[in-house]
């Protein structure tokens, strides 16, 4: 793997946490894979029928694996600042994890899957009732429609200042654009820092 250039310039880069949050079979582990420049940490097992009438696949029928823990990747932006991504479980039965995974992290990627869009109130609702900051990333699966950023907000009742954007989880520059456009929004979210006065 190429050198980023911290080592050589002697910068300590700064550790940013990300949760990469949403449904099941949203596009959470593929988007840490995706993006992250080390071979991520991945808990993805086969799915088995112990997991039948547990686990809803509908809209989701082929998928055969699931994430049991978590997904770990790690991306570096600049010299100083290196993001850790935590991508969460997406059944029911993970949600107890939730909280540890979100403890220090700057704010979230929620990934939504218009083909199943009542699997993402529960990651928004999550994460508003923390005071989290967080996007929401609708992932453009080949199969499923097509609809417009204020039919995204209006079915899931988005409040008007969090950002609304598509993007392909697949791509690696697609879900880099999704970590900079978060990055960029819990930053303003940040308060403000009182001015120096000159003595």
């Amino acid at each position: 793997m190429a050198s980023t250039g911290s080592e050589d310039s002697g910068v300590i880069p700064t550790p940013v946490k990300i949760v990469i949050a949403g449904g099941f079979g949203a596009g959470k582990t593929t988007m840490v894979a995706s993006v992250s420049e080390i071979v991520p940490l991945s808990t993805e097992e086969v799915m088995t029928e112990a997991s039948a009438g547990v686990d809803d696949l509908t809209g989701v029928e082929r998928k055969a694996t699931t994430t049991v823990a978590l997904d770990f990747g790690r991306i570096t932006i600049s010299p100083q600042t290196v993001l850790y991504l935590f991508g969460t479980p997406g059944q029911d039965r993970f949600w107890f994890m939730w909280d540890e995974l979100a403890l220090g992290a700057i704010g979230t990627v929620v990934l939504v899957d218009t083909r199943r869009l009542d699997s993402s109130f529960a990651a928004i609702d999550f994460f508003e009732r923390r005071d989290i900051p967080f996007i929401v990333a609708v992932n453009c699966f080949d199969d499923a429609d097509d609809y417009e950023e204020d039919e995204i907000r209006t079915a899931l009742a988005i409040s008007p200042g969090v950002p609304v954007m598509f993007f392909d989880a697949r791509s690696r520059e697609s879900s880099k654009l999704a970590l900079i456009r978060l990055v960029r929004y819990a930053m303003s979210k940040l308060p403000a820092q009182p001015e120096l006065t000159r003595a």
